[in-house]
């Protein structure tokens, strides 16, 4: 499958004030690319986070936690099985604890047996609990039916989510969603274990004015790396809040604070947590946790993170790598099955329609996102991947990514209003969304979604191009800088890691593994040889003399050695 054309473009470096001198000039002009043009909007302090009393309807849902607490009613966590509501389900299940409450249990839907979110199946299972309070983090707005039976089973239900809502909201007691549309809160970006955090200050706050503690208040940042790692791994914007939340939540871990299972995780995944960053995060520590629930039970990555035995800990987390280890597996034998779907598309221009829907009945749904996620980097286009919801099921279950330009979660929303009961469910935001519906009217579906996203998404939106932040001159291929782009995040979707760009001559060049490139590059302005690898990006033949590469700069530390590497994100042809 050949990847789509890409070109690069240099980003726009509008004026920018004075910065200390210790912040290095390629730093300053990274940043004001990025929207922070002196160092006030650079300071990454706590103290200039959004109030939790911004966050609409946060009081409200603070009293009735605190009722809850004071009657010592039985509070049931209801979670998500991703790696956002996992980690928003121990900051809940923490930080209830931490404020006083006794009696805080959890439960996390599976994806094949229950669905997602608080559904009528999960609440049969929740009886046996006999909750007193529901609280949903990471799900709930799209839970119509499940929290109806809640309520109809005489619980209260508190929804906190930040998924966007549908036309109706469900009969829940209280929700607390950012994205809700009379919501003035300023970051809607904030994800799921953003907003459990927020109600736990909110919490607080209620208890403190209520003359609840005795002594020193509970200390809720405690939760942060936790915060941190659900933030990131959901992908969503970093930002000023969210990257104030990453921030402090990274100065955790790297201070050896983190949880024993994050610390666990950290290590079995060969990281050094002095030195973690947002990216380490969102490659190493998030899969891990995310593959339980795409593969087996998110409990096991929710006991990980509540557990407070080292050694425990450990065990768990050397079983969540086993099943990242299995995920990766399954992964690669899904993309390649669905990229030799793409090549055997009848295509009558030869050009690949707006948007690709794609579907075998041997995938797994717990991984089609995954491959829904590598063929929209690959082809730029939204794609959507379908598995059957378990095998030999008739109602499939997909996942979707998007490109800048189409709002996922309305194209899907406007296919359901034209074609009411083709979808069965969906839900989601403008670059994600997820969907079910029966394998019988996948035709009709694929036809209305490839007409609502030709609505959208014209020729040009449909070019892949990577934003560079230009050239880097020789002296500045150094380590120093290097470590400091590194620290100067935290970096992630929205707030992307710095890519520079040159024309180089290969001085040597060799296959690593099936799919990898190494090479040894001259910068055509001078300097001595760079190191470069460039994973995934063998093709079969032997790279040009001339190339032009976009490229992130690197701290190497392998073998002992304290250099630079560059990790190539696009090597062509340079032109002459």
């Amino acid at each position: 499958m050949t990847p789509a054309p890409l070109r690069i473009v240099r980003r726009a470096v509008p004026p920018h004030g004075p910065w200390p001198d210790a912040v290095p000039p390629v730093l300053q002009r990274v940043y004001a690319a990025r929207g922070v043009l002196d160092p006030s909007q650079g300071e990454l302090k706590l103290a200039r986070l959004l109030p939790p009393e911004s966050l609409g309807r946060v009081a409200q849902a603070a009293a009735l936690l605190a009722d809850a607490i004071a009657r010592d009613a039985h509070i049931v966590v209801v979670g998500d099985f991703d790696c956002d509501g996992a980690t928003g389900t121990a900051v809940a299940v923490r930080g209830l604890r931490l404020l006083g409450a006794k009696r805080v249990s959890y439960q996390v839907p599976h994806r094949v047996t229950h669905g997602y979110g608080l559904t009528p199946g999960l609440v049969e299972h929740l009886r046996a609990l006999s909750p007193d309070l529901v609280l949903t983090v990471d799900s709930g707005i799209a839970c119509h039916a499940g929290i109806a039976a809640a309520k109809a089973s005489g619980w209260q239900v508190l929804v906190t989510d930040h998924h966007l809502p549908g036309e109706t909201l469900p009969p829940a007691d209280v929700i607390v969603d950012p994205n809700l549309g009379d919501d003035a809160f300023p970051s809607k970006a904030l994800a799921g274990v953003g907003v459990v955090f927020y109600l736990l200050l909110a919490l607080r706050r209620h208890l403190r004015e209520a003359g609840a503690f005795d002594g020193p208040e509970p200390d809720l940042s405690a939760l942060l790396d936790l915060v941190a790692v659900g933030t990131v791994a959901d992908l969503v914007p970093l930002d000023f809040n969210n990257r104030l939340l990453v921030s402090a939540g990274l100065r955790r871990l790297r201070q050896g604070l983190g949880q024993p299972g994050l610390r666990a995780l950290i290590e079995l995944a060969g990281r050094d947590a002095s030195t973690l960053t947002a990216s380490d995060i969102g490659f190493a520590i998030g899969p891990r946790l995310n593959a339980a629930g795409r593969l087996e039970d998110m409990a096991l990555g929710i006991e990980c993170l509540l557990c407070d035995d080292p050694a425990r800990a450990r065990e768990l987390a050397s079983v969540l790598d086993r099943i990242n280890a299995e995920r990766k597996d399954l992964q690669q034998q899904m993309v390649d099955a669905a990229e030799a779907l793409v090549a055997g598309l009848p295509l009558g221009e030869g050009a690949l329609p707006p948007v690709l829907c794609l579907h075998d009945d041997g995938w797994h749904p717990g991984v089609v996102g995954l491959v829904a996620s590598r063929l929209k980097d690959r082809l730029h286009r939204p794609v959507l991947a379908l598995a059957p919801s378990e095998p030999g099921s008739t109602l499939l279950k997909g996942s979707a990514r998007s490109i800048p330009g189409l709002h996922l979660r309305d194209a899907l929303a406007a296919v359901d209003a034209r074609h009411p009961g083709l979808i069965e469910r969906f839900g989601g935001h403008a670059m994600a969304a997820g969907l079910s519906l029966e394998a019988a009217g996948l035709a009709q579906f694929r036809a209305a979604l490839e007409a609502e996203v030709a609505r959208h998404l014209s020729p040009e939106l449909l070019r892949s191009e990577l934003a560079s932040d230009g050239e880097l001159a020789p002296s500045e291929h150094s380590r120093e800088l290097a470590d400091q782009l590194r620290l100067a995040g935290p970096w992630g979707q929205g707030f992307p890691e710095p890519v520079f760009d040159g024309v180089f001559r290969v001085a040597s060049w060799r296959r690593v593994g099936e799919r990898h490139l190494k090479l040894a590059l001259q910068p055509e302005a001078g300097g001595g040889e760079l190191s470069a690898i460039h994973f995934g990006g063998w093709t079969g033949l032997a790279p040009a003399g001339r190339v032009h590469v976009a490229y992130q700069l690197e701290p190497d530390d392998w073998n002992g050695r304290r250099g630079v590497q560059l990790l190539v994100r696009h090597l062509a042809p340079a032109p002459a």
